[in-house]
C-alpha cells in the first residue's frame, strides 16, 4: 500500500511541476546529444580508419618518394574529390534511409545484387590483405610470427562484434585507433624536419602531376566498401531524414579531414627521408621510412601504427561488406553479426592456410576501381527520383563534381580492367 501510495505521489509531482518535466527533458536530450555525437564520430572514423589500411601506408610512401613535394597537390586534388564523393553518397543514404543497394535496387532492379556482390568479393578480397598487414603490425611492433599475429588481430576484431553493444564498441575502436595513429605519424613527421615551405608551394604550383597517383588514391579512399562504410553505420545507427543532414554532412568531412591528416603526416615523414638522402629499402617502403626517421623506436611505431590501420580495416570491411547482403532476407538480418564473424575467420584461414592470392586481388582491385562511379552514379540518379527521396532536392554543387569524379573515375577504372585483366591468366 505504501508502494502504490508512493507512485502516486510521485506521479502528482511530475504532474504539478512542470520545470522538473523540463529538467527531465533537458537531460534527454542532452543525453540523446551525446550519444549522437558519439555515433557521427565513429562513422567519421570507422570510414577514414577502414580507408588507412596497409595499401594507404605503401601507396603514400612510394608516391612521396616518385613525386617529392609534388605529392602535396596529389593530396589536395585527391581529398577534394573525396569530399564530394564521401558528400553526395551520405546525403543520399540518410535522405533515402535505404542503404546502398536498396537505393541501387530501386533505381534499376537487380542492380543492387550486381553492386552487392562487388562490394563482398572486393571486401572479402582485401581483407585478407588487411589481415597480412595486421600480422606485419604484430611482428614489427612484438616480433610474433606474421601468422600468429594475423590470428590474435582477428580475435580481437571478432571481439568488437561478440560484445553486446557492438556498434558502440566498434565506433569507440574506431576513434581510439584512429587519434593513436594521426598522433604518432605527426611525432615521426616532425622527427624527419621536412621542408614544409616547398610543400605548401606544390599544393598549389607542383613542378609535376601524376593523374594516375591521384585516381590510386581517390579509390583507396573511398574506393570499394570504404564508400558506404560510415553512411551505413549511420543508417544502422538510426540517423537519418532531412533533418540529420548538416550533422552527417559534418560526419562525412570529419572522416575525410581525418585521413587527410594522416596522408599529410605520412607524406612529411617520407618528405623528410627523401630530403636527407636517405635510401627507402623498396621491400617494405613505410617500415623503413619509420626506421630512418627514428631507428628502433620508429620500427616499433611502424609495427603500431601497421596493426592500427589493419585491423581497423579489417572491422571496416567485414561490417560494411556483410551491410551490404543484410537487406536480402530475414535471416541475414537476424544473424548478421555472426555472418561478420565467419567473414573475418574466412579472411584469416585463407591468409594462414594460403597466403594473399596475387591474381584474384589483381582482378578485384581493377573491379574495386569500378565501384565507386557505378555507386556514385547510380545514388546520384536516386537523388533526383522523388520516389526515393521524397521533397528533398539535392543540390547542384553537389550534383556536378559528384558527375565530374564517375566520369573520371570510370574512365580510369575500365582502363586499369582492360590492363589488369590478362595477368589474371599468365
Amino acid at each position: 500500500m505504501e508502494n502504490t501510495n508512493a507512485r502516486v505521489e510521485k506521479s502528482q509531482l511530475k504532474s504539478e511541476n512542470p520545470e522538473l518535466k523540463v529538467i527531465q527533458n533537458n537531460d534527454s536530450a542532452l543525453v540523446k546529444k551525446k550519444t549522437s555525437r558519439s555515433v557521427l564520430l565513429g562513422a567519421a572514423f570507422l570510414m577514414a580508419t577502414s580507408s588507412i589500411g596497409p595499401g594507404f601506408l605503401t601507396q603514400t610512401t612510394v608516391f612521396t618518394q616518385q613525386l617529392a613535394a609534388s605529392f602535396a597537390f596529389v593530396i589536395l586534388i585527391s581529398l577534394i574529390l573525396d569530399v564530394f564523393a564521401q558528400m553526395n553518397v551520405w546525403r543520399i543514404i540518410c535522405v533515402s534511409g535505404l542503404r546502398g543497394q536498396e537505393v541501387a535496387n530501386k533505381v534499376l532492379p537487380g542492380l543492387g545484387v550486381v553492386l552487392a556482390i562487388l562490394i563482398v568479393i572486393g571486401g572479402l578480397a582485401f581483407n585478407i590483405g588487411n589481415v597480412a598487414g595486421a600480422g606485419l603490425g604484430l611482428n614489427a611492433m612484438m616480433g610474433l610470427d606474421p601468422i600468429t599475429g594475423a590470428i590474435i588481430s582477428a580475435i580481437v576484431a571478432i571481439f568488437i562484434f561478440v560484445v553486446k553493444e557492438a556498434g558502440k564498441a566498434m565506433d569507440k575502436f574506431a576513434q581510439f585507433a584512429g587519434v593513436v595513429m594521426i598522433l604518432l605519424m605527426l611525432y615521426v613527421a616532425f622527427k624527419t624536419s621536412p621542408p614544409v615551405g616547398e610543400a605548401i608551394i606544390n599544393t598549389v604550383k607542383p613542378e609535376q602531376i601524376s593523374w594516375f597517383a591521384i585516381v590510386t588514391l581517390v579509390g583507396g579512399t573511398v574506393g570499394g566498401y570504404i564508400t558506404f562504410a560510415g553512411g551505413h553505420r549511420l543508417l544502422d545507427a538510426g540517423v537519418k531524414g532531412i533533418e540529420s543532414l548538416p550533422e552527417v554532412t559534418k560526419s562525412s568531412v570529419t572522416g575525410i579531414v581525418a585521413t587527410g591528416i594522416m596522408r599529410v603526416a605520412l607524406f612529411l615523414a617520407v618528405l623528410g627521408v627523401v630530403t636527407q638522402g636517405l635510401a627507402i629499402d623498396a621491400a617494405n617502403p613505410p617500415a623503413s621510412v619509420f626506421q630512418l626517421a627514428a631507428g628502433n623506436i620508429g620500427y616499433r611505431i611502424f609495427g603500431v601504427i601497421m596493426w592500427a590501420a589493419a585491423i581497423t580495416s579489417v572491422v571496416g570491411a567485414a561490417y560494411t561488406s556483410v551491410s551490404f547482403i543484410r537487406s536480402f532476407h530475414p535471416k541475414i538480418e537476424k544473424y548478421h553479426k555472426w555472418i561478420i564473424i565467419a567473414f573475418i575467420i574466412v579472411s584469416t584461414g585463407t591468409f594462414a592456410l594460403v597466403g594473399k592470392p596475387v591474381n584474384i586481388l589483381i582482378l578485384v582491385g581493377a573491379l574495386n576501381a569500378l565501384i565507386l562511379p557505378i555507386a556514385l552514379g547510380t545514388l546520384l540518379v536516386a537523388a533526383h527520383k522523388k520516389s526515393i527521396v521524397g521533397a528533398y532536392k539535392h543540390p547542384l554543387w553537389l550534383t556536378i563534381p559528384g558527375v565530374f569524379v564517375v566520369i573520371i573515375m570510370g574512365i580510369l577504372g575500365v582502363k586499369t580492367l582492360i590492363e589488369q585483366l590478362p595477368l589474371l591468366f599468365k
